[in-house]
């Protein structure tokens, strides 16, 4: 993990694919959703430096609201930043955009869970730091 301070919002780059398309020609609402995870999960192997496999996650809650459809191939971009921090729980915001336009705007809620019992667990004090100096 970097001792560099973590710019917000952060932001990634994704790639619209052929198979990201509906029967007529749109991105699948559902696809919106993959594209906020991918996002996360750069941001969460960035900071913390772990594997998204190892790091005891889950998503509790997920909203999407969609301004516009995105039509065809080419790239998407995701920015993201932290909202309310709880105990064993953090929000993240997010805005796509696409050709300078922004298609969707979101947030979800991650707990943190014990990987023995799958109850909630603690936020760990790093993450806490991080997500705290945004939110």
């Amino acid at each position: 993990m970097s001792n560099d301070p973590i710019a917000f919002p952060y932001e990634t780059e994704h790639e619209v694919r052929f198979r990201d398309l509906d029967a007529v020609g749109h991105v699948n609402n559902v696809v919106y959703a993959t594209y906020c995870e991918q996002c996360r999960v750069r941001f969460l192997e960035a900071v913390l430096g772990e594997r998204a496999a190892d790091l005891g996650v889950v998503v509790a809650h997920l909203e999407l609201d969609y301004r516009t459809p995105i039509e065809g191939t080419g790239t998407v971009a995701v920015a993201m930043e932290p909202g309310d921090v709880g105990d064993s729980s953090f929000e993240l915001t997010y805005e796509l955009t696409y050709e300078g336009e922004v298609v969707a705007t979101g947030s979800s809620v991650q707990v943190v869970v014990d990987p023995e019992t799958g109850a909630s667990a603690p936020l760990p004090d790093r993450w806490r730091a991080v997500l705290d100096a945004e939110a």
